[in-house]
């Protein structure tokens, strides 16, 4: 007889989507946390990851989803704020610090509460929360390229393309950088979508079932 994976009355689950650029993930993730009303973090977490640690905001967003660069430049500390602990003692932090401060804080909304995660990694920093749902999203290239100028009109194709093969370059050299994991393998996920097989919310309801079989919780 199957055994809720979750121990009672725990029913706790974090589920974290990473994506292909237009491949609708952001999309899945927002549809899934209103679905089942569950907390949504995306592009919040960098603001809130910058208020608790004391870096300017524009930092995280020159970092988000980006492999070091290891040019010159340390980032200088917002004016006014107190750093976390391993900040102190210095004046400048590099992109390591920056990734530390958000996998910190992606830790605690975990531990917290159910929620839904996109991007920045989530599913290997928190590899080893029993709680863990991870899933990958992609699509057709035809679809993506589709929904991309959908979302922003004033591109080509050839332009929405470029940019597609640009970002998902990023956040691949991004994951890879700080994961032992390959972004987009099926092995790195519990579950991967291909958006162009099935409709959005139908891919919701199949997620619930996963967890409902898996953990033994209804969403």
């Amino acid at each position: 007889m199957d055994k809720p994976f979750l121990p009672a009355p725990d029913s706790r689950v974090v589920i974290t989507v990473g994506r292909q650029f237009g491949s609708g993930g952001r999309e899945f993730g927002l549809r899934l946390a209103t679905r089942y009303g569950l907390k949504y973090y995306d592009k919040e977490l960098l603001s809130e990851a910058a208020r608790r640690s004391g870096v300017a905001r524009e930092f995280f967003e020159k970092s988000d989803e980006r492999a070091p660069s290891f040019v010159d430049g340390l980032f200088s500390f917002a004016v006014g704020m107190n750093p976390l602990s391993y900040f102190q003692g210095s004046t400048a932090i590099g992109d390591d610090s920056i990734y530390r401060a958000q996998s910190d804080f992606i830790h605690q909304l975990a531990h917290q509460e159910s929620c839904v995660i996109v991007g920045r990694t989530a599913d290997y920093v928190l590899r080893d929360d029993p709680h863990l749902v991870s899933i990958f999203v992609h699509a057709d290239e035809d679809d993506a390229i589709e929904r991309i100028c959908r979302r922003e009109p004033e591109l080509t194709r050839d332009k929405a393309r470029s940019r597609m093969n640009r970002i998902n370059r990023l956040r691949a050299n991004y994951y890879n950088f700080y994961t032992d994991k390959t972004w987009g393998a099926a092995a790195s996920y519990d579950l991967t979508f291909n958006t162009s097989l099935l409709p959005m919310d139908q891919l919701v309801e199949f997620t619930a079932d996963y967890i409902r079989r898996r953990f033994g919780i209804e969403l």
